[in-house]
């Protein structure tokens, strides 16, 4: 027994010794092979109308369709874009020191391709066409004056892009795995935490690259809508967490950090675990758009009770020295912080002709020394119908989108919260969720890294919108995406746009301004 022990671990040392040898062969194959080409681009020329409504004429190189990763499970959509521009307006550009707009094109969790791009904003979300609503492939988009620029499918508005390419920024387009996804076995391979492991995957790629793919890859700022903006919530919030490390080895990712400088996320549809129970606590009132009816009440109060105990447990503090927010003042902080503020900005930009309309429109607002004041009642009434039945997000019976998002194997949908799986209508005798749904929760979910403990590698600056008639979720998740940011010290810019609905860009001039501040670049030319 110990003569043979002694001579297996000899042997085994040999084996050891040659597998070495091969691991580290392959790990510089894998290397050489995430290996950016600075020569790989098609020169393209595409229109950029600013939000003065003034048109530039922006050259640029495109790289297209890169592999992110060395063992790709689908090329298609673990690949991404790169747009440089280099001659703005009859001008020469140097965008190798300039911020990276990181763009995702997610909606709805599904899967997002740049495969059939030829040229920047071209990225696709299967089954929803391209994002935006341009046509897909096209190679000289312009840019949305900001009234237009929104995207009811979410996925992420071509016009972000436009616009911080036409500023001298480089852009990146990654695409990722979705939920629909499924092999010829009929086994998912794009539910959580595909998505967010793609994203990673793809920051680490452009990270790795520096020197060689142009632009700052210190100042990565991303963004992203519905969906998009959840994940880009949450590549801003877990940067660099161990947590994803087994994932993003399996696919053969650089060897690189996956933190970003800065996030931008517009509605974002996160939270999953506590999204029913804030959205009745939101929502739970109003008539249902599909029936004309509220929903079930009992079923309603009893998510709001499970909600206020979140909510509570977050030890949260509101901004602007608000104090503690807890499920009984939230409506008050909501009105206070950003709904008035809103709609206080709204009617002074309109003209006094105008601003006099709307008010008699919509007597339930008090409009008195240029500011807007009105209640959280007569703010749901005004809103009028909600999107979702309940719960909104778990649906009982397995129906809704996020239910596929949790799917494993051959099972494409299950259910990811304990109440929702108790009344279950589709026959399932489980009493406990399946064990992987806790680890994927975290793994899909900000909060987690924002409110629970601070995660050291988060992104420091935060640019949050959301729009007041946005009832595909509640406006308390992005309300608590920026506590828990803000509460942490970092820089937070959040508001509401006013009588918006889902995807809404009101102001990408500004967000585009933004990039530049907080990135402290200044365009070289």
């Amino acid at each position: 027994m110990g003569i043979g022990a002694t001579a297996g671990v000899a042997a085994v040392g040999g084996i050891a010794l040659s597998a070495q040898a091969s691991s580290d062969s392959a790990a510089s194959a894998s290397a050489d092979s995430l290996v950016f080409d600075p020569d790989g681009y098609t020169r393209l020329t595409t229109t950029v109308t600013d939000t003065d409504g003034t048109d530039h004429a922006v050259t640029y190189h495109f790289w297209k369709a890169i592999t992110y990763v060395a063992n790709p499970v689908d090329t298609t959509y673990q690949s991404l874009n790169v747009s440089v521009p280099v001659e703005i307006d009859g001008t020469a550009v140097d965008a190798s020191g300039a911020p990276i707009l990181f763009a995702n094109s997610v909606g709805g969790y599904m899967p997002s391709s740049v495969a059939d791009a030829t040229g920047i904003g071209g990225a696709s979300m299967a089954g929803g066409g391209a994002p935006g609503g341009m046509p897909s492939g096209s190679a000289a988009p312009s840019a949305s004056a900001p009234g237009g620029s929104t995207n009811a499918t979410g996925g992420a508005l071509n016009t972000n892009q436009l616009l911080a390419l036409a500023a001298g920024y480089v852009v990146v387009e990654p695409g990722a795995r979705g939920r629909t996804l499924k092999n010829s076995d009929g086994e998912y391979y794009g539910t959580a935490p595909a998505v967010i492991v793609d994203l990673k995957a793809a920051v680490r790629y452009v990270r790795f690259n520096k020197g060689r793919i142009p632009g700052n890859v210190d100042r990565i700022v991303s963004a992203g809508t519905s969906a998009g903006g959840a994940v880009s919530a949450l590549l801003g919030a877990s940067g660099d967490s161990p947590l994803y490390d087994r994932y993003l080895r399996e696919l053969g990712a650089a060897d690189a950090s996956d933190a970003i400088f800065a996030t931008g996320a517009w509605c974002p549809i996160t939270d999953l675990e506590h999204a029913d129970g804030a959205y009745e606590w939101n929502w739970g009132t109003n008539v249902t758009r599909s029936t004309g009816k509220v929903v079930d009440q009992s079923v309603s109060k009893d998510l709001v009770a499970q909600f206020a105990e979140y909510q509570a447990g977050l030890h949260l503090e509101g901004l602007n020295g608000f104090g503690p927010l807890t499920a009984r003042n939230l409506d008050d902080y909501l009105v206070k912080q950003y709904l008035e503020p809103s709609a206080t900005k709204y009617l002074t930009d309109l003209s006094d002709s105008d601003r006099a309309a709307y008010l008699a429109a919509n007597t339930f607002i008090t409009w008195k020394n240029g500011r807007a004041t009105f209640t959280w009642a007569d703010f749901l009434t005004h809103v009028g119908a909600r999107k979702k039945t309940t719960p909104a997000f778990d649906a009982f019976d397995l129906s809704a989108g996020e239910n596929n998002e949790f799917g494993a194997g051959t099972t494409g949908f299950r259910h990811f919260t304990a109440y929702s799986l108790k009344h279950d209508t589709t026959g399932a005798t489980g009493t406990r969720l399946d064990g992987d749904i806790p680890e994927k929760l975290r793994l899909m979910n900000p909060m987690h890294f924002l409110a629970r403990k601070a995660n050291p590698g988060r992104s420091r600056h935060w640019w949050i919108r959301l729009g007041t008639k946005d009832s595909d979720t509640s406006l308390t998740v992005s309300a608590n995406l920026a506590a828990a940011a803000a509460g942490l010290g970092d820089d937070v810019s959040h508001l509401y746009y006013w009588d918006q609905g889902h995807g809404a860009n009101t102001d990408p001039g500004d967000f585009v301004k933004w990039i530049a501040e907080v990135t402290g670049y200044r365009k070289a030319r």
